[in-house]
């Protein structure tokens, strides 16, 4: 049997750290991955590279920075003259697999906002491959196996490898009406599936919170389900073997709209539900970006059906925030299914177990649902276990670290070297924690409250919050000691002046430190 350890990687969506229940949340029930961290390690500061799907999925894979590896914001495929970690391990002769969500390429088949613009009058414009300063070819088929429009096609199947998967079983899309080879799965047991997709075949319910929506689907036929019968599947054919493995094993949920399918919907109760702390404050004055998003929640103009963050009430963000533990209670129950085959499998004792999340949600928090602009622990902080059967049990960790480190622990773990460039940086070793982390966020269109498109920095130390937006003649600084909330905007403090140099340094130093570094050179000059 092989010396080198096998891997799997749960991955959820929009999922808060402090939404489990081995992260101290007061009403969730998530027994089989608090059992993960009981068997191994629970890093209580664990952050995002960026707080969006694509940038963050395609910096775990590749263990850079989106400015590195140019998917900046969610609407650019992650270019396969990338490497990836999971590239490496195959390299080095695992076997490796992905179910569930990818979303290193959009799925939606929806036009962009942003375009190159048109040529002035009587100037000579490049068209093809000169139309922009870099070339590509995302226009390649390659670049496109996540969207409806292949899979349309008659039997269609994910062309292997696929950024260094040589097994993938696909689920695109959110909430209950999703794509991919779940499709073909769900419609083989039950033809009229489609018919019970949505919120306009929704169950009955009196839930006013926006995107709440009673899916007709049974438990056992949502998304959630398939990812973890086709995860023990995996395993099963698997069972007593002696190559190694690397297992991504990856969930469209927790995500709006907020369905939890069966018994999970009402398994708990709103009024259970904590009140953030920013609709009990009276003396909260909202930053400007925060501001205009409510104002638009409160002028009828939010678009309550979209992805952006939009304004709630608090009865809303205690009903988001229960329909949520529901979609986590499942999760748990899926991790559980795999978890057992894996033990089922006999190759559980050889096989390191890992937690973790793309970015978080707001669920309420500052009076918001979703995600944006916004740079609160409550989209940039996500959960992080590793449960190695030959490591640590039962320990907390509260060294820094984030999305891009983790592929570099793997590869440490598996004794397989990084590629040239890759700046994730080994988890398990202390001697490697940063004193802070940087985290990049951009967007293609105008945000509620923003007259530019956004483009962050942000950077989190073990106390405080600093982020600094292009174009606009104001940041934010919070010390989260004293208000964990993040409720007192220090940017223009005296007081905080000293503390506020030091970070803008760190800002510029983590962003010197995360400088491209491939290709390396290739002679002396």
């Amino acid at each position: 049997m092989s010396d080198r350890p096998s891997f799997i990687l749960f991955i959820t969506d929009q999922h808060r750290a402090d939404y489990l229940g081995c992260y101290g949340h007061p009403v969730v029930r998530t027994p089989h991955i608090d059992a993960m961290a009981a068997r191994g390690t629970a890093f209580d500061r664990f952050y995002v590279a960026s707080p969006v799907c694509m940038p963050n999925r395609a910096s775990l894979m590749t263990g850079r920075m989106p400015s590195g590896h140019g998917v900046r914001f969610n609407g650019i495929p992650l270019s396969q003259r990338n490497v990836t970690f999971v590239e490496l391990l195959r390299d080095a002769g695992y076997d490796t697999a992905l179910i569930g969500k990818s979303h290193l390429q959009t799925f939606t088949g929806i036009a962009p906002v942003l375009t190159p613009p048109e040529a002035r009058p009587g100037y000579h414009k490049a068209g093809g491959a000169l139309r922009e300063a870099v070339r590509h070819d995302f226009a390649a088929p390659l670049y496109h196996v996540e969207e409806p429009d292949f899979w349309s096609g008659e039997m269609p199947a994910v062309p292997v490898p696929f950024y260094g998967f040589d097994h993938v079983e696909l689920v695109t899309g959110h909430g209950d009406h999703v794509g991919g080879d779940y499709t073909r799965w769900a419609l083989a047991r039950d033809p009229d599936l489609g018919g019970k997709m949505g919120a306009k075949n929704q169950l009955p319910h009196d839930y006013t919170c926006p995107q709440a929506v009673r899916t007709a689907i049974p438990p056992e036929l949502y998304s959630t389900s398939y990812i973890a019968e086709r995860a023990c599947a995996w395993l099963e054919a698997r069972r007593d073997g002696d190559r190694p493995f690397f297992l991504m094993v990856s969930w469209p949920d927790p995500h709006h709209p907020f369905n939890p399918p069966g018994a999970y919907w009402d398994m708990y109760d709103p009024a259970d539900m904590p009140v953030p702390a920013a609709f009990t404050t009276n003396d909260w004055t909202p930053p400007p970006h925060v501001a205009g998003v409510l104002r638009a929640r409160e002028a009828g103009t939010a678009n309550l059906q979209g992805m952006n963050a939009i304004g709630c009430t608090a009865r809303e963000a205690q009903e988001a925030q229960a329909l949520t533990c529901g979609m986590v209670s499942m999760i748990d129950d899926a991790v559980g299914r795999v978890q057992a085959a894996l033990a089922d499998s006999g190759r559980g004792e050889r096989t390191v177990t890992i937690f973790t999340s793309d970015h978080g949600d707001h669920l309420g928090d500052h009076r918001l649902l979703f995600k944006g602009s916004e740079q609160y622990e409550q989209i940039t902080r996500v959960p992080f276990v590793w449960a190695d059967p030959q490591g640590e049990q039962g320990t907390r960790s509260d060294r820094l670290g984030q999305t891009l480190d983790i592929g570099a622990t793997i590869l440490e773990r598996a004794r397989i070297e990084q590629a040239w460039g890759m700046q994730g940086r080994d988890l398990l070793s202390e001697a490697s924690a940063p004193k802070a982390v940087l985290i990049q966020y951009a967007h293609q269109a105008r945000m509620d409250g923003l007259d530019v498109c956004p483009n962050i920095r942000t950077v989190r130390d073990a106390r405080y919050r600093l982020s600094v937006f292009q174009g606009l003649g104001w940041g934010e600084l919070y010390d989260l000691e004293t208000d964990p909330a993040e409720l007192r905007n220090l940017w223009d403090a005296p007081e905080a002046g000293p503390v506020k140099l030091r970070l803008l340094e760190q800002l510029m130093q983590a962003e010197l430190a995360h400088a491209e570094t491939a290709p390396a050179p290739v002679a002396r000059a």
